[in-house]
């Protein structure tokens, strides 16, 4: 790639806005570079570093994946063109189980059908060098809120897993079955057990699933795949 000078990203590290500057909180979270321009990886390194994330860097993708995965909030700032495996090669293998890793990329020649490709793909912004430093440090902001919220959003659909692998086999099936908006008794007769039974499970049920309503419930069987989103039954908040 055409190599570019070690200040080409820091003409506005003086001047940036507040607003591309990091939270205290997100401070706590890591920026990934790859680029195999060693000015380029310090230029951003520094410009990123002085604006308040914490920075790791990388020759190759070959490097980058063998680095563990991280659980805090990051994005990967990409360059395009790579010795071994290219940015857009790079974004195929990892984006499908990283959507909690947005990737900003970065290229001295890219094209429109480049841009498309990498966007449709989950990129989350495409720049061009020479960069404006505020155009990176706003995107690497709007990336980091991204994966915090992606983050959070896995961390609750594991707690959800837990609470239902902690149910029994008849709880699970009495929860099925009462998401699609069966009363007890058809539940009991679906079931084959009595309705005071089925009054003790479906207890037992929004205990462990946390659940303040029917209501809370179904949204949760429908976080967990249990039931379609659009349910074709009317919800009873009746116990009977």
């Amino acid at each position: 790639m055409t190599p570019f000078p070690a200040n080409i990203y820091m003409k506005s590290a003086s001047t940036k806005s507040s607003e591309s500057s990091p939270s205290r909180a997100e401070a706590t979270s890591i920026v990934f570079i790859v680029d195999d321009d060693i000015s380029v990886r310090e230029s951003l390194e520094t410009l990123i570093g002085f604006a308040g994330w914490q920075v790791e860097t990388f020759v190759s993708a070959e490097e980058f994946l063998a680095r563990p995965r991280t659980v805090v909030p990051s994005c990967l700032v990409l360059d395009i063109s790579l010795p071994d495996i290219n940015g857009l090669e790079l974004q195929k293998l990892i984006a499908p189980d990283r959507i909690d890793m947005p990737i900003i990329f970065v290229t001295g020649h890219g094209d429109i059908p480049m841009t498309v490709q990498a966007m449709k793909a989950g990129a989350v912004e495409f720049l061009t060098k020479p960069i404006d430093d505020n155009a990176l440090l706003n995107a690497i902001r709007h990336a980091i809120e991204r994966s915090s919220a992606a983050l959070g959003d896995e961390g609750e659909m594991r707690a959800l897993r837990e609470r239902y692998a902690s149910l029994t086999p008849r709880e699970r099936d009495v929860m099925k079955l009462i998401v699609t908006g069966m009363l007890n008794k058809q539940v009991g007769l679906k079931l084959d057990i009595s309705e005071i039974t089925v009054k003790a499970h479906r207890g037992k049920v929004m205990q462990k699933m946390k659940a303040d309503s029917l209501a809370d419930l179904v949204k949760i069987a429908v976080r967990l795949g249990l039931t379609p989103a659009k349910n074709p039954w009317h919800v009873h908040e009746s116990h009977d």
